[in-house]
């Protein structure tokens, strides 16, 4: 029979809906897992946001402090959604209470931030994992094997894009997510986080980089109560946008490999255009995430004129046999945080990692730093030296 885990949520915007809704479902999709998620607690400051989402979901209580999360000793695992100027001071408190911690992206506003949180969790001997939820896609997890086996030969470069509209509107509201001292970097804490993730998932180490950012929407208005999401604020109180709303970069692979990363949050015309091309010495594998379970592949022997397959994932691809039973039938979004939460269930009870950790953060978020020091100093940056 399956033990009972006490799980918290701490933050109740989207990103907390989803994780409540993959605690909802694991079990529906991974029936053997060792460990049932009881859906104990969620805090959330915002008036009556936690009461809401407690007769939704099934909470047994709510919280308007976290600080009640980490001290209820019916919790053993924590998610935390709250804003990235949160993370640090969260994460490290619910490691040091010894709950286990699957945390979102970016773990804070910088490497010094998310290498905190990772050495909290591994002093108190919690397991950790984080929100790079694109990583399992079966059909990103197969572009993975496919290089690793020498499908498309030796990788010599690769090209990473999330581009977005959410941030495009004039009116949309002046938020955390544009301020430094709350947001940290704009989209490169947002998006390019998730670039650089799937660029080392796919490719290993990022050895040095050299990037461009730029702010093309230089004011909005501030909103004039809580926001969830990316709302309007249209007659607000003006304000400065203070972080990034695009980012070009190069990499360079410790292999030896390249690559160029560009991500956005206010290209008019495109929703959600993330996706990746690997090429290699013999082919290349492509993937999209507007069509999440399909992927290109080039292989073979001719070089030129090669043709590309379009190859439809199935249940021997990744995690797809645990949502649909034959290849083609579709998965969306909500399933790769379904994934994301089996894998952190399967770390505590099994004791070992599975899936993304807080050192992916770590490299992740010493990547972006260099990004942040290589747009200011127009030089080429190694992650090392920064993070």
């Amino acid at each position: 029979m399956a033990e009972t885990l006490g799980v918290a949520v701490v933050g109740f915007g989207w990103m907390g809906r989803v994780h409540t809704q993959a605690y909802a479902r694991v079990r529906h999709h991974y029936p053997q897992l060792p460990l049932r998620p009881e859906l104990v607690t969620v805090a959330e400051e915002v008036p009556s946001r936690a009461e809401r989402a407690a007769e939704q979901f099934g909470f047994a209580g709510t919280a308007r402090d976290w600080r009640e999360v980490a001290a209820d000793p019916r919790v053993r695992a924590v998610s935390v959604t709250a804003p990235n100027f949160l993370h640090r001071e969260i994460g490290v408190a619910m490691a040091e209470a010894g709950k286990h911690l699957w945390i979102e992206k970016p773990v804070g506003l910088t490497a010094e931030d998310a290498r905190a949180v990772a050495d909290a969790v591994a002093a108190a001997g919690v397991r950790g994992a984080v929100g790079f939820n694109y990583r399992n896609a079966p059909a990103v997890e197969t572009a993975r094997s496919l290089i690793a086996e020498g499908a498309i030969g030796t990788p010599t470069h690769v090209r990473v894009r999330l581009l977005s509209d959410y941030a495009a509107h004039p009116e949309a509201a002046l938020t955390w997510r544009y301020e430094r001292e709350r947001g940290g970097s704009g989209v490169l804490g947002d998006l390019a986080s998730h670039g650089v993730d799937l660029a080392r998932y796919l490719l290993g180490e990022i050895a040095s980089v050299t990037a461009d950012t730029a702010v093309f929407v230089p004011e909005r208005a501030r909103p004039a109560g809580a926001t969830a999401g990316h709302g309007r604020a249209a007659g607000g109180e003006p304000g400065r946008v203070e972080n990034e709303d695009y980012v070009s970069c190069l990499l360079r692979f410790a292999s030896g490999a390249r690559g160029v990363l560009e991500a956005c949050r206010v290209s008019v015309g495109e929703q959600n255009a993330y996706g990746f091309a690997v090429h290699g010495t013999k082919g290349a594998v492509f993937w999209d995430f507007r069509r999440l379970n399909e992927l290109g592949v080039c292989r073979g022997e001719g070089y030129q004129d090669q043709p590309v397959s379009t190859v439809y994932v199935g249940p021997g691809d990744g995690e797809f046999g645990a949502f649909q039973p034959g290849a083609a039938n579709a998965m969306g979004y909500d399933d790769l945080k379904v994934i994301e939460a089996y894998r952190f269930l399967r770390s505590i009870a099994e004791g070992v990692p599975h899936g993304a950790t807080l050192t992916d953060a770590v490299r992740s978020a010493a990547v972006l730093d260099a990004m942040a020091r290589s747009a200011e100093s127009g030089a080429w940056v190694s992650p090392d030296a920064v993070g």
